[in-house]
């Protein structure tokens, strides 16, 4: 494998693992101040594309019109994981938006964390599409091509009008073209997309800098899409997860996906990273996230904190005794 390591796993004094990767940091005048790796490799978003495709659902009167909270706004950007807070928000703003579960295509699944997917068995309860953890982002899509007056029984196909419009979003953000832009099927079913690292950062740069977006109504989405994130960062992921630690700082936006690729960006400093760990691991996130903002020496120590609390640099067995640790190579 080509591309840097910028993780390493220790057992004992033994090397046990390495992730390599590509890491690509941009500022707002679009200069590169943070490589690892080839920045033109090619990433598809998968569930770090939530903020873009969460866009046209904000720039329609839903939340106004259906009357919904900042908690189930939020969800039209999450990735849930089952829990409580998650399924009461998520039965609340179905109900809203007098949408079923039926006419989704994500397929039914049990809740990603743990203790809700053990209570949930425990009850004898089958899987649902309730669960399914981006429930949210497809309600979100629903609710925006109905207000649009476009069919809804093929939103998920690429020629929809809406995916459309979701693409042209992504060029824009990216400053990639539409025909250079690689194409692919997400998980949950819709439409995903692949841009180099470096044009990836600069989406999310967007959400730091809105004044680079020159439509009003698209900057005013953006713009409150961050709001919603912020303000509720346990729905974005969950308790002990690695999106919400990130989003608990209010001058943070962030979100990871499926297979290793992680989003952030910093609004004071107008900084913009894209990662993508080619081992596919978000095991390592927490601790290579934190090293990246120790490298540019953020100045909110308490959420550099909080990531190593999710993953400290000791490595512990299930006894908790000290057995190795991890390194990051930056």
């Amino acid at each position: 494998m080509s591309e840097p390591v910028l993780v390493l796993e220790f057992r004992g004094d033994i090397l046990e693992n390495e992730h390599h990767g590509v890491i690509c940091g941009v500022n707002e005048k679009k200069e590169v101040i943070f490589q690892q790796g080839d920045i033109e490799h090619a990433t598809f978003y998968r569930s770090a594309m939530k903020p873009i495709q969460a866009i046209p659902v904000f720039k329609t009167n839903v939340i106004e019109k259906y009357g919904l909270t900042s908690e189930e706004a939020a969800l039209f950007a999450a990735s849930q994981r089952g829990e409580s807070y998650h399924q009461e928000a998520l039965q609340s703003l179905l109900d809203k938006l007098n949408l079923s579960e039926s006419q989704l295509i994500c397929e039914a699944s049990y809740p990603l964390n743990d203790q809700p997917k053990f209570e949930h068995l425990w009850n004898q309860g089958g899987k649902r599409k309730i669960f399914h953890n981006c429930f949210g982002k497809h309600l979100g899509l629903m609710a925006a091509a109905r207000e649009s007056g476009w069919e809804l029984g093929h939103y998920y196909e690429p020629e929809h009008p809406l995916q459309q419009e979701i693409l042209d979003y992504v060029a824009e953000f990216t400053e990639v073209n539409k025909e250079d832009i690689g194409r692919g099927t997400d998980g949950c079913g819709v439409p995903v997309y692949a841009v180099p690292l470096y044009n990836m950062a600069l989406s999310y740069l967007k959400f730091v800098c809105p004044e680079m977006i020159p439509d009003e109504r698209t900057r005013s989405a953006v713009q409150k899409i961050g709001q919603v994130m912020n303000e509720n960062p346990r729905i974005i992921a969950s308790h002990h997860f690695i999106c919400t630690a990130l989003l608990e700082d209010p001058n943070i936006i962030a979100k990871g996906g499926a297979q290793g690729v992680y989003c952030f960006a910093l609004r004071k400093e107008k900084l913009s990273f894209a990662l993508k760990v080619l081992t596919g691991s978000e095991l390592v996130w927490p601790i290579l996230i934190a090293g990246i903002l120790e490298e540019i020496d953020y100045e909110n120590k308490a959420t550099i904190e909080r990531l190593y609390e999710l993953r400290p640099r000791e490595l512990t067995n299930d006894n908790g005794k000290t057995v190795g640790y991890t390194l990051v190579n930056l």
